[in-house]
Formats: C-alpha cells, sequence, structure tokens
C-alpha cells in the first residue's frame, strides 16, 4: 500500500511539472534567420498543441496555414517557434497580435557576421517527430546572447501554487482531524464493543457446554 501512494504521488508531480513545464512562458536568447508562413499538417496526434486558427490564416482538410519563426542559438543550434493566435481560451496568453509578431520578427532578421539578438518568449515544446513547435507570443531585441532573463511570472505562479497547495493540505487535515478521525474512532470502539460482547458469549457458551459435559459424566 505504501508503495502504490509512492506511485500515485510520482506520477502526478510528473504530470504537474509536465503540465507547468508546457503551459508557463519561457525566454530563449536567439537570433531570426527567417519568418515564413506554412501549410502544416495538423492530426489527431499534434492537434492539442496547435491553438484555434487566427484570422488571417488559412484552414484546409487536415493541414493548416501557419506563421513560423527560424532562430539560431549563440552555441549555432537551430529552434523553429510557430506564431499562433492563443484567443481567449487556453493557455490563457490572450494573443491576438500574431501579425505583428510576424512582422517585428522578419524586421529582426540577422545574419551570423552581423547578428542581431532578441529574447522569444514562448511555451510549448519542440518534438519533431510530432511536427509540434513553441509558440512565440512575444519577442524583443536585448543587448546579447549572454543576457539574463529573470522569469517573474512563473516565480509568482509558482508561488501561489506553493500557497494553495499548502493550504489545501492544511484543510485537509483538519477535515481528517475533525470529521473522519471521530467516526474512525467511534466506529472502532463500536466494533470493540461488538467484540467484547461475542467473546463474553463465547465464553459463556463453551462454560454451559463444560458443565453440561461434566454432568453427562
Amino acid at each position: 500500500m505504501n508503495s502504490l501512494k509512492w506511485t500515485v504521488r510520482v506520477v502526478l508531480i510528473l504530470l504537474m511539472g509536465g503540465f507547468l513545464h508546457y503551459t508557463l512562458p519561457q525566454h530563449d536568447i536567439v537570433r531570426v534567420t527567417n519568418t515564413y508562413n506554412r501549410l502544416t499538417s495538423v492530426s489527431g496526434s499534434n492537434s492539442w498543441a496547435y491553438a484555434s486558427p487566427d484570422a488571417g490564416t488559412t484552414t484546409t482538410a487536415g493541414a493548416r496555414d501557419i506563421r513560423f519563426i527560424e532562430t539560431v542559438y549563440a552555441n549555432d543550434k537551430v529552434m523553429v517557434y510557430r506564431n499562433e493566435d492563443t484567443g481567449w481560451i487556453w493557455p490563457p496568453y490572450f494573443k491576438y497580435d500574431s501579425s505583428n509578431l510576424q512582422a517585428r520578427a522578419s524586421d529582426l532578421k540577422s545574419t551570423k557576421a552581423a547578428p542581431v539578438w532578441v529574447s522569444i518568449t514562448h511555451y510549448g515544446w519542440r518534438l519533431p517527430i510530432l511536427s509540434i513547435y513553441p509558440n512565440a507570443v512575444a519577442i524583443r531585441e536585448v543587448a546579447g546572447p549572454d543576457v539574463r532573463i529573470i522569469p517573474y511570472v512563473n516565480i509568482i505562479v509558482l508561488i501561489l501554487l506553493g500557497i494553495g497547495g499548502f493550504m489545501i493540505r492544511r484543510m485537509w487535515l483538519q477535515f481528517v482531524e475533525r470529521t473522519v478521525e471521530p467516526v474512525v474512532a467511534e466506529v472502532q470502539e463500536t466494533w470493540d464493543g461488538v467484540t467484547a460482547k461475542a467473546d463474553h458469549a463465547s465464553k459463556g457458551a463453551k462454560g454451559f457446554l463444560a458443565r453440561l459435559w461434566s454432568r453427562r459424566k
């Protein structure tokens, strides 16, 4: 039972961690090399990672016209971002300026010889096997590739979640102490009484049988 409890806890922690890692904003310092639109296949295996079609793009059966931003890190590794509106649904970035963001990214394109470094704020993962891309939600020019971005939003969200989790745990412990434990104690007391009566009746029956046996002798 103890192993089952720990397994459930670990699974829940991993699910929550994955959910937060996918949803919370992340910041990459990169150099924009290209921007374009491409008709992309959106099927059941990867549709969960794409937003609803935004205004100005074309949607056909099983495919969608999506804006993309190609970038390069300082270590020459590449990253491709999609650029979609999020709307009022999930995740709550309320992004409606994909066209403006694409124009801004195009204006910030640079070469390796004359780099212009930018900070791209995004959420999501890059999974090539499923054709999944992180969604860029903001872009701004920075001084260089070594600029440090402090994730204030993530810090605030994690603190609030920690406080919420602590409060829920306290409420649960109080509920157990005030409601569950008295019921369990009452049930245990009733069961002990029933057991005691049963033992007394059993001893009485044994004594009666013993007296009958002694008389027959």
